[in-house]
């Protein structure tokens, strides 16, 4: 009995550990916009203009903002 559990508990931690691999692998090789109508940073530019990319990360944050606004109940 206690062999069962312990190949269940390798065998889970096996699973778990593929399912985070291939979840991890997928946001780097993601490449669209989180926000749309804002274009995605390039690639290693984020050292160079640090003004730049604080005025994209400004610009979603407003058009995310832009899309939860509610009607007012007045």
């Amino acid at each position: 009995m206690r062999g069962l559990g312990l190949i269940g508990l390798v065998l889970v931690l096996a699973i778990v550990g593929l399912v985070a691999k291939k979840q991890l692998s997928g946001v780097a090789s993601s490449a669209r916009p989180a926000v749309p109508g804002v274009e995605a940073p390039a690639v290693g530019g984020a050292a160079a203009n640090p003004q730049q990319v604080q005025q994209q990360v400004k610009d979603a944050l407003d058009a995310a903002v832009k899309t939860r606004q509610m009607p007012d109940d007045n």
